[in-house]
């Protein structure tokens, strides 16, 4: 029998939603970085078996909205846990749960979809420590939980059992996509993506929230390398002097970096040219937001 199903997965930012998706799929689909809030929109990955399709839906992290932004990273968020077979809470197991995990645990109260609460990082704790918490854990939430699941995403320790319970948890159904196929967002969605991890790894934190990525221009050349010129969006000129850095630098390395994994990815020679463009408050511009491809009509 053959099972299929869309498998949502949400928490509060920074704790490990794009580094578990990524590890499930073998893939890399999401970007990942130390920073929270790195995820913006929803990403569809899709992990393929002879037993069966998973879509997952990896979600920007839940947050008190300070922008507009903000606001629609969360509505981005809740609109993933519906109509979803499974819904998969993460929170770090390394810290006490917080009020921001008790009000998303309240919002999946009365879901109609299976909700897993996923505990990560459990390397960080002792196995006394993982015992209690899972037994106080058992006790209070077992009336919404399905299953209470310890992992590290980041060492991909129980994650395979993780994805069986999944498996377990779908009923038979249809292959939705081929199987090679690894996510359903389009090239030019994955190269900005790309671009702005590595200005997230590079840079320092007032950047992060700061910056949108567009892609300007795709043009394959004759000798089948793609050229990509794309522009980094930021709010101040300050903000358009550290990407750029001294002589240039900075964005050179952002450049680099970009354009060594994007050739991994498609296999192919990348041209990779980047400008820097200063539009203020745009994370407040609703028409800006539709533009840079964060569009609140969506949800």
């Amino acid at each position: 029998m053959f099972k299929s199903g869309f498998v949502a997965i949400v928490g509060r930012p920074n704790v490990g939603k794009s580094t578990l998706l990524n590890s499930f799929l073998k893939h890399k689909v999401a970007i990942m970085s130390n920073k929270p809030q790195t995820t913006r929109n929803k990403i569809q990955g899709i992990y393929t078996d002879d037993e069966a399709q998973i879509i997952f839906i990896d979600t920007p992290g839940i947050h008190k909205p300070k922008s507009n932004l903000s606001t629609f990273m969360n509505k981005s968020a809740y609109s993933a846990t519906n109509d979803v077979e499974i819904i998969l809470f993460l929170t770090n197991i390394d810290q006490p749960m917080s009020t921001g995990d008790k009000m998303i645990i309240d919002n999946l109260r009365n879901s109609s979809s299976k909700v897993f609460l996923v505990l990560n990082k459990i390397d960080l704790v002792s196995k006394e420590y993982l015992f209690n918490y899972l037994n106080e854990l058992s006790q209070e939430y077992q009336d919404i939980f399905t299953e209470i699941i310890p992992i590290s995403a980041k060492n991909k320790n129980n994650t395979d059992h993780l994805l069986a319970v999944i498996k377990d948890n779908l009923n038979e159904g249809i292959k939705y996509y081929p199987d090679e196929m690894i996510s359903d967002h389009p090239e030019q969605f994955i190269f900005k993506e790309i671009i702005r991890e590595k200005i997230l790894m590079l840079t320092g934190e007032e950047i992060p929230h700061s910056i949108a990525v567009t892609i300007d221009n795709v043009k394959r050349k004759k000798d089948e390398s793609l050229l990509i010129q794309a522009t980094i969006i930021v709010e101040r000129e300050s903000q358009k002097g550290i990407i750029i850095g001294k002589n240039g630098a900075k964005l050179k390395e952002i450049g680099i970096l970009a354009r060594e994994e994007l050739e991994l990815i498609l296999g192919s020679k990348i041209y990779l040219e980047t400008f820097v463009k200063v539009e203020k408050n745009w994370r407040n511009r609703q028409f800006q937001l539709n533009e840079f491809g964060y569009n609140d009509e969506d949800y």
